[in-house]
């Protein structure tokens, strides 16, 4: 369907890809992975054929419908769901040509185009594209509204809207998932999941790859490989791929070793002279196998706050809001060290209102705010990248946040962000939306905090960076609290799901495969529809069964939550028992280390310690596992 044939791509002096052979099949859904700058969106410009290739040949038949989502934010005062119609380009064609049609009276046109529309359900449209704006988290009330009175973010999420009503062969989307909320992501994945075109996604959001994808390009220092697979699969194959060449370059550099010690040791003797110079053609003509890079470059760790009070934050039955009219009401919430509370609900429901009351960039409409005088907030915004200063550099952001620190300290600090070098020093006007959003997450790292309030933090964030950022946040001693669409991310490092809804922030009682299913059932009512597995026989019973099977389930979650807790906790556990098992391992190859007894053996008890932990925590989280395992057989 698609052919790269020896596709070269550059930027400047730099390849993004090189000498590269593809080939993509229909009904195919690609996530296409990599690391930021690896050339995953020029792809998607050649395949568009707004980027010409450098060298070889890209095949894409002219006859192959391709939609994608505008770059541009658009504006004006038509109104949204025309602006989302307009989207379908073949409906629009087919309903001009009919009022055309009917201007001129020409009764056999009119005949065949009202035809066509009822082959193409296009008298269903405006309902079509109400249902996506619903799915996108447009309430009822914006559809007919202009598109200049929706914010950039919203705007964003029409050009999605229209991308998805165009009827294509192939689809691509690039981190579609940046401008939605979680209920509008878990709306988009099971859309996607019907879609019948082919689709190439750009995501770094792992859990929607894999909920999506069927193979899995992975860009990477001019090449592009792809694997058979989502996200997981590429993830295991691409390890074991590694482990592979890791083995081979070490048996290479062995018999380079070899022979090197060869002709070292005969390139003076005329008798060996001949023999030392075809070692030398034999290493030359031997074909280099590159290490395998195991190392993300980007290595972080909160430091331990200066102080950790017994009780952080204390908030009580606070309202906030706007105005005269509270967003959210009845607010009570005690933050403690340890507390890990990721923060739910559609955008606009008031989630990063109540971030802000919690960073104290809001005082409460009534109600109390009770801080703790030893609180230090490291406070990351939606918006944080607008309030860096782009004529300054890296370095001088910290210099200025600890006027104290040595220099070395800085650099060495933000070497784990990966600025080194003359990068640290650079001006950061001319630094991708990646980069500024590392440096804006250093300077909350750098701080030393007892309470996190991270407002989506991954976005521009590539899959390195958000697992660097999951490690640190596991290490973390603080309190946390999350709002991300990352699923992966919450589940790594959250053990309290709170939804803001209708007004009120309450606990929700349940993992986020149990707020998947509350948000399609809940659909499912606003749209009057009954869920994909209900049949006309069983919806007549639902009106008296759906209480009682609604509170099963709640009562199945609750005898489930605390077992869910424990293995998360173990999981914490064993991830940084193991980092300082690998830590000290490190420590003992050390030369200095390894001729000192006393420091061998003391590290050895250490280590042997460590590893009795590790055993306790893997056999902690066995047993819950079998026994969540049990308790969900036996319902």
């Amino acid at each position: 369907m698609i052919g790269l044939n020896n596709v070269t791509l550059r930027r400047g002096p730099r390849k993004l890809l090189e000498d590269v052979n593809l080939r993509l099949h229909a009904g195919q859904r690609v996530g296409i992975v990599g690391r930021n700058g690896t050339g995953k969106s020029s792809l998607f410009s050649m395949l568009l054929g707004e980027l010409g290739a450098d060298s070889g040949e890209i095949d894409v038949p002219r006859t192959l419908d391709i939609a994608t989502v505008r770059q541009h934010t658009p504006a004006g005062s038509q109104l949204a769901i025309d602006f989302v119609l307009d989207g379908d380009t073949e409906l629009r064609d087919v309903q001009a040509r009919l009022e055309k049609a009917e201007i001129e009276g020409d009764g056999s046109a009119m005949a065949e185009l009202h035809g066509r529309l009822g082959e193409m359900d296009g008298y269903a449209a405006t309902s079509r594209a109400a249902r996506l704006l619903h799915g996108l988290g447009f309430a009822s009330a914006t559809h007919y509204a202009p598109i200049d009175d929706f914010s950039g973010g919203w705007r964003m999420r029409l050009n999605l809207a229209a991308a998805l009503m165009r009827r294509c062969d192939l689809l691509l989307l690039d981190e579609p998932t940046n401008h939605l909320d979680m209920d509008a992501v878990f709306w988009l994945q099971e859309y996607l999941g019907r879609h019948p075109a082919t689709l190439l996604i750009i995501s770094h959001d792992r859990d929607f790859l894999d909920a999506i994808t069927t193979h899995t390009l992975h860009l990477a220092s001019g090449s592009a490989t792809l694997y058979t697979g989502n996200y997981s699969v590429f993830e295991k194959m691409r390890a074991e791929a590694m482990l592979q060449q890791q083995a081979q370059f070490e048996a290479q550099q062995k018999r380079v070793a070899q022979l090197q010690h060869f002709v070292d040791r005969f390139r003076a003797k005329a008798s060996k002279a001949s023999q030392a110079q075809s070692k030398l053609k034999q290493i030359e003509r031997m074909e280099t196998v590159e290490a395998a890079h195991w190392d993300t470059p980007f290595s972080f760790q909160f430091l331990a706050p200066k102080r950790s009070p017994e009780t952080l934050l204390r908030i009580d039955n606070a309202a906030i809001g706007y105005g005269d009219t509270p967003l959210v009401a009845g607010i009570k919430l005690r933050l403690v060290p340890g507390d890990r509370i990721a923060i739910l609900g559609r955008n606009g429901a008031g989630k990063s209102t109540v971030m802000k009351l919690l960073a104290g960039e809001l005082a409460p409409m009534h109600g109390e705010s009770q801080p703790d005088r030893y609180l230090n907030i490291g406070y990351f915004a939606q918006h944080q990248l607008e309030q860096l200063d782009d004529t300054a550099s890296p370095y001088a952001h910290l210099q200025r946040a600890a006027p104290k620190a040595s220099e070395q300290h800085i650099r060495d600090f933000l070497g784990g962000f990966d600025f080194h070098g003359d990068k640290a020093l650079e001006a950061i006007g001319p630094f991708s939306g990646g980069e500024k959003a590392r440096l804006a997450l250093a300077l909350v790292v750098f701080d030393r905090p007892n309470l996190l309030l991270l407002d989506e933090p991954t976005n521009h964030l590539d899959l390195d960076m958000r697992h660097a950022l999951e490690l640190a946040l596991q290490g973390f001693d603080g309190a946390v609290v999350l709002i991300a669409h990352d699923r992966h991310l919450i589940d790594a490092t959250c053990e309290q799901l709170w939804r803001v809804d209708d007004g009120h922030l309450a606990p929700f009682d349940g993992d986020l495969d149990d707020y998947s299913r509350w948000l399609t059932q809940q659909r499912a009512n606003t749209e009057g529809d009954a869920p994909a597995a209900t049949t006309r026989k069983t919806a007549k019973s639902d009106k008296n069964s759906g209480g009682d099977a609604r509170r099963a389930a709640a009562d199945q979650r609750a005898r489930e939550k605390p077992l869910r807790q424990a293995i998360k906790q173990a999981e914490r556990e064993m991830g940084t028992l193991e980092e300082k098992i690998a830590a000290m391992e490190k420590e003992m190859a050390k030369p200095s280390v390894y001729g000192n007894r006393t420091e061998v053996a003391r590290l050895s008890q250490e280590q042997g310690k460590l590893r009795k932990q590790l055993d306790a925590a893997e056999a902690r989280w066995m047993e819950n596992a079998e026994a969540l395992e049990a308790q969900a057989a036996a319902s």
